[in-house]
């Protein structure tokens, strides 16, 4: 008696019709990045190539230009750190406590968000202004943030606080209180309870948030042209320059930096999403 056995499929039930089914939802996602993110980049870097290697290396590598990049770059790590430290108390904050007008600073947070750029950078310039509310208390001690480098601070650190905090938000929510009070149980201290119970799981989602906020404020424009002197070796960032050898007709200039802005930020986010992914496999 001869019995037929039916040929395995490894692959598993009907392909055929999977790959159908998927099939429009893999055109329109392409067809979309393809209009969206790498038609306007492959754009970018074809303007760019059209400069000789050694003109090229000359406007990236301009002292005005190198200026810049030291102005944006380090300021906006340095308004991500500072978010990522008061982001996740902000974040804390929220989800662990009850308070009057919750639900009032809890919409406040989105404010960045909703706000013009402009309008933003008009409020910082006011309110940081020798004459601002902030301003004039800062004043007497020496201290000067509108239209200089602690001013271009300050606005990213503003544009980019909500990426942190809202990031945060759904991870502490979903994590459980008895964890803690378990260390509590068995002699752990406050400090050290957050240091190793809750910190840990909440270092994937602060990269994040760093990284999130760290671009925002690389690519923040409208509120720092405002708040900032604009003046090279100063407080001028990439996002000016590159307007003003646009406003000048230097469109292969412009183009020149933006591809240099565009490599650096694509380097230092791949090196947090390599550190995100190490942290994650170490935790495993």
């Amino acid at each position: 008696m001869t019995v037929s056995v039916p040929p395995s499929n490894p692959i598993g039930p009907n392909p055929v019709g999977q790959l159908s089914k998927l099939s429009w939802p893999w055109r329109i996602t392409l067809g979309y990045l393809t209009l969206m993110l790498f038609l306007p980049v492959a754009a970018l870097l074809l303007k760019a190539s059209t400069e000789n290697p050694l003109n090229f290396w000359k406007i990236a590598t301009d002292p005005v230009a190198m200026a810049t990049y030291d102005v944006t770059f380090v300021t906006a790590l340095v308004a991500a750190l500072v978010n990522g430290v008061f982001g996740t108390l902000i974040a804390w904050v929220l989800v662990r406590y009850d308070f009057p007008f919750k639900r009032l600073i809890d919409a406040a947070i989105d404010l960045p968000f909703a706000l013009p750029t402009s309008v933003a950078g008009l409020t910082l310039a006011t309110v940081y202004s020798d004459n601002g509310w902030i301003g004039s208390l800062l004043a007497p001690l020496g201290i000067k943030v509108a239209f200089t480098r602690l001013g271009v601070g300050v606005a990213m650190i503003f544009i980019s606080l909500p990426f942190i905090v809202r990031t945060l938000q759904p991870v502490l929510q979903e994590m459980e209180k008895d964890v803690e009070e378990a260390a509590w149980s068995l002699g752990a201290s406050q400090w050290q309870t957050f240091w190793r119970v809750v910190l840990p799981p909440l270092i994937p989602a602060i990269l994040t948030g760093v990284s999130l906020g760290f671009s925002r404020a690389v690519g923040e424009y409208g509120s720092i042209v405002i708040v900032a002197a604009n003046i090279p070796f100063k407080d001028l960032i990439a996002s000016v320059l590159i307007i003003q050898r646009l406003e000048q007709y230097d469109y292969s200039g412009a183009t020149v930096i933006g591809t240099v802005l565009l490599a650096i930020s694509l380097l230092m986010l791949l090196a947090i999403n390599l550190l995100q992914a190490w942290r994650r496999r170490y935790e495993s």
